[in-house]
């Protein structure tokens, strides 16, 4: 086994198949209420543990364990229909994040309103902008109440106008959460929401517990 400088562990299976040991015997729980924030290295395996914890990837060993329901606040336009219209995807995308047809007709209204893009919800998304369509999937992903909520760093959308208003909207969502795991390399933010840090170095959990006991270490490791 070879150990990179921005990853896991790689090696070569019986069949020289590259094999990418991403995580490797990292273990750790989380009650109602707590926000963990999650550190490291680019490639130190932040992404693929919020992907584990979403059911996205299975663990090739040891166990997850969650109780509520899960969801991500990333890839806000996966599964739209591009020959579709607005509504139709809210529909589409709604379904997608696990929510109940009745549900998904229950907010329809507060969805459309929160985008502001009016008629064009009416139109095929191909006739969108890149920055309409992000308001559309991130109106729609944001109105999905979650005991657990997985977030790859903080997003805003939009212009200025809408990304005071998509900021407030994040912040509402997150207190809403019972429980957050926040990835993020901006450590003033992971200070600001999080009250867990868990440092990931190399696929392992280096360092687990308060915030600011994990972010000291970290700060003194990247100074020296």
């Amino acid at each position: 086994m070879l150990s990179l400088a921005t990853g896991g562990k790689i090696g070569l299976t019986n069949e020289d198949r590259i094999s990418v040991k991403a995580l490797d015997s990292v273990s750790f729980s989380l009650k109602a209420g707590d926000k963990l924030g999650v550190i490291g290295h680019n490639g130190a395996g932040k992404t693929t543990l919020l992907r584990v914890a979403a059911g996205v990837f299975e663990p090739t060993f040891g166990a997850l364990e969650t109780v509520g329901r899960v969801g991500g606040l990333y890839d806000l336009t996966l599964g739209m229909d591009m020959e579709a219209t607005g509504y139709e995807n809210i529909r589409v995308r709604g379904m997608l994040l696990g929510l109940t047809r009745r549900e998904i007709d229950a907010k329809t209204d507060e969805i459309a309103e929160f985008t502001e893009l009016g008629d064009y919800l009416y139109l095929p998304i191909r006739t969108y902008s890149s920055g309409m369509l992000l308001r559309l999937g991130f109106a729609v992903t944001t109105s999905v109440d979650l005991d657990i909520l997985l977030m790859d760093e903080w997003i805003s959308v939009g212009d200025e106008s809408f990304q005071r208003k998509s900021e407030a909207r994040m912040k509402e969502i997150v207190g809403r959460s019972g429980i957050l795991i926040l990835s993020a390399h901006t450590l003033g933010l992971i200070e600001d929401v999080c009250n867990k840090c868990l440092w990931l170095e190399h696929g392992r959990a280096r360092e687990f517990g308060e915030t600011k006991s994990v972010l000291d270490l970290y700060r003194k490791a990247a100074a020296a």
